[in-house]
């Protein structure tokens, strides 16, 4: 008696066992790994892709804060540091904000963690100090700048962004 399933006959093998050979297992498992092989340069690039994203964009995050700062004090809207020119001191006290007139107004949420070096330290350049400068004379904060040493899909070092 032979079975049939939507018109096609099944044909019983001559040994009764069915499945995959030896042969079969081997190459399946070789075009994976070439396959796998494959994929992982494209999946490094597409990661540091993304963290060079988020480091624009964290580095535009924070000079924006210290603009919107810079304006605000600008216009007199509160009491700044004399020799500060109206700059933050600290990236703290775009987190902590500012009274103004008996309201506390806050520039930046959190000071973001720097996705190149994953820590919140981010290198920061005072008005005095020299545009090419990595050391901060501490007077304010007039740009900040990543830490890491590393260098870009362009060719750029990210501490240079």
């Amino acid at each position: 008696m032979s079975r049939t399933t939507f018109g096609r006959r099944l044909i019983p093998r001559g040994d009764g066992v069915s499945g995959f050979t030896l042969i079969e297992m081997i190459v399946a498992i070789a075009i994976l790994l070439i396959l796998t092989a494959l994929a992982i340069p494209a999946v490094r690039v597409s990661i540091q892709r993304q963290r060079e994203h988020d480091l624009r964009h964290d580095l535009w995050e924070m000079r924006d804060a210290i603009d919107r700062y810079k304006d605000a004090a600008d216009r007199g809207g509160f009491q700044i540091k004399l020799g500060s020119e109206g700059y933050p001191p600290d990236l703290d006290e775009l987190v902590k904000g500012v009274d103004v007139n008996g309201k506390k107004i806050r520039f930046l949420r959190r000071v973001p963690k720097d996705p190149m070096t994953g820590k919140t330290d981010w290198g920061m350049r005072s008005m005095q100090d020299d545009p090419t400068s990595d050391s901060w004379g501490g007077q304010n904060v007039f740009d900040v700048f990543s830490k890491s040493e590393g260098t870009a899909l362009d060719g750029t070092k990210y501490k240079d962004w």
